[in-house]
Order: C-alpha cells, then structure tokens, then sequence
C-alpha cells in the first residue's frame, strides 16, 4: 500500500516584512497627526524626552479598553512649554486626562509609538470642572456640603492634627507662624504625613482621616495645608471619596491649600476655607485671643461686681452697727433707769419686809408659846412615858409596866394592874 501526503502551499512573511507592511499601511491611511482622548497611566522622563503610556478605560468601570505608548521629545516639550507655559508640568501627571495630538508612527524594530506634537489644556481643565459640579451636585444631593460647618467649635483650638506633607513648604509656613505667635500661645499639634498631590492623596488622606477618627478625643480640630500650585494641582481635592470623608468628620475641619483664586470642593465641604497656611495659623491664634480677651472681660466684670458687692454689704454693716449701736445705748438707758428705780425701791421694801417679817415672826412665836408643852399641860393636858420614851399608844402598855404621868404641877408615877 503507497501512503500520499498533500502538501497545501502557503505565502510565508518574514516579520520585518510584516511590519514593514503595516507602516505603510499607518502611513498611507494615517499621514497626519489626530487629535485623541486618553489618560495618562504612566509617565517618566529621560533627558529632556517623556515618555507616556495612555489608556481608555470603560465608562461602567475601571477596566482599560485601550492602551498605547507615546513619546514627547526633548525639542517638542520645549516647544509646547513655550506655548501653554508650565501648566504642561500638571498635565504631564499620573492619572490625567488629557486630549494631544500626536502623529502615529510604527517602526519595524520597536512598534507602534504615538509622537505627541500638541496638547490641549482646555479640554483637560473642561473634564476637570465637569467632574468638580458633578461631586457638588452629589455632595449637595447626599446633604453633606454644609455638614461640618455645622460642628460647634471648641472656645480655644490648641490640639491640632495637620495633614500635610513634611516637605510641604506650607507646613513649615504653618508652624512657623503658629509658634511664634505675638501672644505667646502654645499649641499641640500632629502631623499625619500625607501626598498632597497626585493619584495617592485620596487613598493617603482616607487613611490618615481615618486614623484621626479613632484618636478624635486628642485633638480640637483637623487642618489640611499645602503650599500653593496650580489648578491641575488640586483636583485631587475635588475627589468625592475625600471630599464626603472631611464633610463626615467628627471634628472641625479647616483648609489651607495655597490659592487665592480657585476653590475645591474640599473647601466647601470644610468647616472654614482659608487662602494659605499661614491664614489658618492667624484663625487659630485669632481664635485663641477672643477667648482670652472674654477671659480678660469676664475677669473685669467679676472684679467690678466683687468689689461692689463689698462696697454694698460694707455699707449694710455699717448700717447694722449703727443701728447696734443705737439700739445698745436705748437698751442700756432703760436698764440704768430700771436699775435706778430698784435702788430707790429696794430700801422701802427691805424696811417694808424686815416689818412684815418681825409680825410674822411676833405672831409664830405667840403660837410657838400657845402651843409648846408647858402652856399645853396647864390647859390640862398631861404626857405618859415608859423608861423616859413618851408613849403615843395604849399598845406600847402591857400590864406591870412602870409609867409616868407628867402634870403641869408634878409627875405621878404607876404601875399597870389591867
């Protein structure tokens, strides 16, 4: 038996032909350069050149429907620097939306690369502020703008937690101008390190805010400073996640990013929006001194009411001690005339007395005489007695008893037949 084998010719490409092909392909279909929508992943820099890697990601999620690279030269950075200033710096970050027009280029070794000739900054502040009104509009929706504000503020702010960074410019503003305040107030601060700009300030800030929370009976009050810079800089402060955290704080907020112009939506979720850090110092410090100076007018008001209040009960006891003594004198003069009146009373009633008493004592006696023994024995009485005991009683006599019978002219002496 004889085995056949078909063979099926086919066209064999090398890859530097393919390649080769599909840049003439770009070439000739795509030999300007296009305007196109996209966010910065990832960006570096190398001798003047910055290369990007752009992404689209899905409008249900974050899952990237698109990527590719691309790449601004040294000489076309500089140019576009000269164009839109140095905003170009802020569109260049992590995260970005941006809208550049670039020319596609495919090369046979290194692929396809887009060269970027433009950029387009309206569109990027455009996104920005559209999705500013859209966290607003949440915020407002979910009642949490004003939710902070409403907070009572302690009489005095002196334990401060501070998120910044510590290489922030701002920061060191900050405290400068807190400890070398013109009235001497000391204060307790903490800082919780966190990124003030770039993908990493909202998940940064999330953390920190919660690491406060559970340490919120340390502090009066929560200040989140920076040092300035442009508007790009800043929409990492219009994040809703960020911007509900610090409406929902249990502590009053207060911000101090560094501009003077543009407004976040954590500035108006904040309990005060201040322009600077140093601003925020002079609230603090501000705040500090209205209650010192109602200390100081307090103080006033209770030394002038204690020392009318002394004035008042010294006139009332001097008053007392008039009236005392008044009352003394009265008191002392109607006992002189009643101890006047006794001394003149006294000899009368003691004369009076000692006469009443010799009648009365004249009287007793005359009954004294009437009724003592003698007197009675010549009225006829007479007094028995046994053994020299008088006898009150027929019951004392037994018969053959001696007795003696007393008259008033003699004694009589018997004995006891029956």
């Amino acid at each position: 038996m004889a085995f056949g084998v078909n063979f099926v010719l086919m066209k064999s490409y090398s890859l530097h032909e393919l390649n080769e092909y599909i840049r003439r392909i770009l070439a000739l279909n795509l030999p300007e350069a296009l305007w196109i929508r996209c966010e910065i992943m990832q960006v570096s820099e190398a001798r003047g050149h910055y290369f990007l890697e752009l992404v689209q990601k899905s409008e249900e999620s974050d899952e990237i429907v698109a990527q590719a690279s691309a790449v601004i030269w040294q000489r076309n950075f500089r140019q576009l620097r000269s164009k839109i200033g140095l905003i170009i710096n802020d569109l260049l970050q992590e995260g970005i939306e941006v809208q550049i027009k670039a020319k596609v280029d495919f090369n046979e070794r290194y692929g396809l690369k887009l060269i970027v000739e433009d950029i387009d900054p309206a569109y990027t502040l455009g996104k920005l502020e559209m999705q500013r009104q859209q966290t607003i509009e949440a915020l407002q929706q979910a009642g949490l703008v004003s939710k902070n504000a409403t907070l009572p503020l302690p009489l005095a702010l002196q334990r401060i937690a501070i998120l910044s960074s510590e290489r922030a410019a701002g920061y060191q503003d900050f405290l400068q101008h807190l400890n070398q305040n013109p009235h001497g107030y000391k204060f307790d601060y903490k800082l919780f390190t966190t990124a003030m700009q770039g993908d990493l300030v909202e998940s940064e800030m999330l953390k920190q805010l919660k690491n406060i929370e559970r340490q919120k009976e340390n502090f009066d009050c929560v200040v989140i400073i920076r040092g300035g810079g442009a508007r790009l800089d800043l929409a990492a402060f219009d994040s809703f996640n960020l911007c509900k955290a610090v409406a929902e704080c249990a502590l009053p907020v207060f911000t101090g990013i560094g501009h003077d112009v543009d407004e976040t939506v954590l500035d108006l979720v904040a309990h005060s929006s201040l322009k600077t850090p140093t601003a925020v110092a002079d609230f603090l410090i501000n705040r500090n001194a209205l209650f010192e100076s109602a200390l100081v007018n307090y103080g006033q008001r209770l030394r002038i009411f204690a020392l009318q209040n002394v004035k008042n009960q010294l006139l009332l006891l001097q008053n007392l001690k008039q009236r005392l003594q008044l009352r003394s004198e009265r008191k002392i003069a109607a006992s002189n005339q009643i101890l006047n009146a006794i001394k003149i009373e006294i000899p009368r009633l003691t004369s009076f007395q000692i006469r009443s008493s010799e009648q009365e004592l004249e009287k007793f006696s005359k009954i004294v005489a009437l009724m003592g023994v003698e007197a009675t024995l010549k009225r006829g009485f007479t007094i028995t007695s046994k053994e020299g005991k008088i006898l009150h009683s027929a019951k004392n006599i037994i018969k053959g008893d001696a007795i003696t019978t007393r008259f008033a002219d003699g004694n009589i002496k018997s004995k006891v037949k029956e």
